[in-house]
């Protein structure tokens, strides 16, 4: 593993923290909150957004154009078991989500769940140096690296890593301004 790699495996861990940013509610309706909704549909579980289209008509709607009608029961059921706290109201084949203002108590939970991910994505980050590092060492041992490019490389391991959790921190804080925001 070369730094390229490491940095590359450090990106990953802040876009999979942003993917799972997207899918914590704020005030404003964003159809990335349905990403994680999977339903029962032809026999697996399909995720929603391939069963209809989703749209944000409105701030505080999000409406879902089912393709096929006889699913709706199985969509409502799936939107209503999800940790969304959104009631779906049903008109033929279009299924409405008003998104209720978040209570201050929600906006706090939400912020501790923004927490939790953030926190798993520092762990990522250290894991991918604590592997580079045990890399580098045993190529050391090896012979294939001086003891001086083994410091470099630490060096620049540690550096990499105090700026992505640098970074994690910042997103984080983002996050939260948008949670708490009324």
């Amino acid at each position: 593993m070369n730094l390229d790699e490491l940095k590359i495996k450090m990106d990953n861990s802040i876009q999979h923290l942003e993917k799972e940013f997207h899918t914590i509610r704020t005030s404003r309706a964003n159809p990335t909150m349905l990403e994680n909704i999977f339903v029962d549909a032809y026999g697996s579980k399909t995720p929603l957004n391939q069963l209809g289209n989703i749209s944000s008509p409105e701030p505080s709607m999000l409406t879902i154009q089912v393709w096929d009608t006889s699913l709706l029961k199985n969509i409502e059921n799936s939107i209503l078991e999800s940790n969304l706290g959104i009631n779906p109201q049903t008109d033929g084949s279009l299924i409405r989500l008003p998104v209720p203002k978040l209570s201050e108590e929600r906006r706090n939970e939400l912020s501790k769940v923004a927490s939790q991910y953030a926190e798993n994505s520092k762990i990522s980050i250290r894991n991918v140096r604590r592997d580079f590092i045990e890399i580098k060492k045993n190529e050391k041992k090896e012979s294939v690296i001086s003891e001086d490019e083994l410091k470099k490389f630490l060096t620049e391991a540690q550096n990499y890593t105090d700026q992505y959790i640098a970074n994690i921190e910042k997103i984080l804080e983002q996050k939260k301004e948008d949670i708490l925001k009324v």
